[in-house]
C-alpha cells in the first residue's frame, strides 16, 4: 500500500507498506487511530495514544473558522480511504502531490 509518511520537523515522503495492522502500527509506533479531516477520501492514521505517551508534536488540525482544533503527536501516515471500501488503500497519484505539498515544511499544518 502506497502511503505518505509524515514525521515531525521533516517533509513528507511516499513509502510502500503492507496493508496489514502490524505494518500500520509499526509506522505510528503503537495502536492506530484513523481520522478523516479532509474533503478528499483520505485518512490520517496516527498513534491513538500519541499525546498521552508524550510523543513529539507533529502537525496541527485546523478549522477555517476557529483555528487550531487539535495537534497530532508522533509519526502518522496518509492513505486513501474510499467510502465504499472496508479497508485502507494506496494513495492515488493525483492526491500524492496535493498532500505532499500540504504537509511540506512550508505547509506544516492540516
Amino acid at each position: 500500500m502506497k502511503v505518505i509518511i509524515v514525521k515531525p520537523f521533516t517533509n513528507p515522503y511516499v513509502k510502500e507498506i503492507k496493508g496489514d495492522l502490524k505494518s500500520m502500527q509499526a509506522v505510528v509506533g503503537g495502536y492506530i487511530q484513523a481520522i478523516y479531516p479532509f474533503d478528499d477520501e483520505v485518512a490520517l492514521v496516527c498513534n491513538e495514544e500519541g499525546k498521552i505517551n508524550g510523543l513529539m508534536p507533529n502537525r496541527y488540525l485546523l478549522d477555517r473558522n476557529i483555528g487550531i482544533v487539535d495537534c497530532i503527536c508522533g509519526d502518522f501516515f496518509l492513505c486513501y480511504a474510499p467510502c465504499d471500501s472496508e479497508s485502507f488503500e494506496s494513495m492515488p497519484d493525483n492526491l500524492i502531490d496535493k498532500y505532499i505539498a500540504k504537509f511540506s515544511a512550508k505547509g506544516a499544518r492540516i
